[in-house]
């Protein structure tokens, strides 16, 4: 597991950017979500991971794998993107959008929770890492 220590100042202004600009792209991209990525997503095939990238949660077939693996891609891209515009590191942008995107799964929807394991959200709110801003 990576280490990730974010100075306490470059953390919220990397966490506020990075909400701001990926506010229209998570928005855009849940509209036109891919059936397929829905369909697993609600059966908990495929979860929100700790570094900002889609998991595969337990033994999956490879169409699964082959999705999540472009999704990541599409994600790496966007993050390389948004993290050099903003003089920031792609892991350092990768685990304030895992902060995000953990905090906006629903009941059902599965996300790794700080120490690694898969967790299924309740109605309440999921485990997240404490250094998530």
């Amino acid at each position: 597991m990576r280490s990730f220590m974010v100075k306490p100042f470059a953390a919220t202004a990397l966490a506020l950017t990075a909400m701001g600009a990926l506010g229209f792209a998570a928005s855009a991209g849940a509209q036109s979500r891919d059936p397929a990525y829905s369909a697993a997503r609600a059966a908990g095939k495929v979860g929100e991971q700790r570094d900002g990238y889609l998991g595969v949660v337990g033994e999956q077939g490879n169409d699964i794998r082959a999705m999540v693996r472009d999704i990541n891609n599409k994600r790496r891209a966007l993050y390389t993107s948004k993290a050099a515009s903003l003089s920031s590191t792609i892991d350092e942008y990768a685990f304030t959008t895992a902060c995000r995107l953990i905090a906006e799964t629903v009941p059902g929807e599965k996300y790794q929770a700080p120490d690694g394991s898969w967790k299924t959200r309740g109605s309440g709110a999921p485990e997240r890492d404490p250094k998530c801003p």
